[in-house]
């Protein structure tokens, strides 16, 4: 790997930081109140952290060239892929292997981050070639 690549995924962390801080805030707020079980408070954090998440990459990680038009179908495209695999993991995790919802979702996290930072760094913001 070499290093801009390894400095973008280090970037891509970072900003996904804040995406998983509304992603875990979500979550927990909707389990702690019994609104919802894990799994499904996990999707709607997902969802609000790949808002978060889209603009802050778009703007800071990849320094898109591609316009939103672009780049926002692509991004919550994978974004769609990544609520999908979190939530299998978070309910085969919590259900099948009695893991408790906040380390089911710290494991959950890595896994998911691996899949859209491929995604996203080869296909939504990859700079066009003239």
């Amino acid at each position: 790997m070499k290093l801009a690549q390894i400095r973008r995924f280090a970037g891509y962390a970072c900003v996904g930081a804040a995406g998983t801080a509304v992603q875990y805030g979500v979550l927990s707020a909707l389990v702690l109140v019994h609104a919802c079980g894990a799994v499904a408070a996990s999707a709607t954090g997902a969802v609000a952290g790949a808002i978060v998440n889209y603009v802050l990459n778009y703007r800071l990680t990849f320094r898109a060239t591609r316009s939103h038009r672009e780049a926002a179908p692509r991004f919550f495209a994978v974004a769609a892929v990544g609520v999908a695999l979190n939530s299998a993991l978070m309910y085969g995790l919590i259900h099948r292997f009695a893991t408790g919802w906040l380390l089911a979702q710290c494991i959950t996290t890595a896994c998911v981050l691996i899949l859209t930072y491929s995604a996203n760094s080869l296909w939504t913001f990859q700079t066009r070639r003239a």
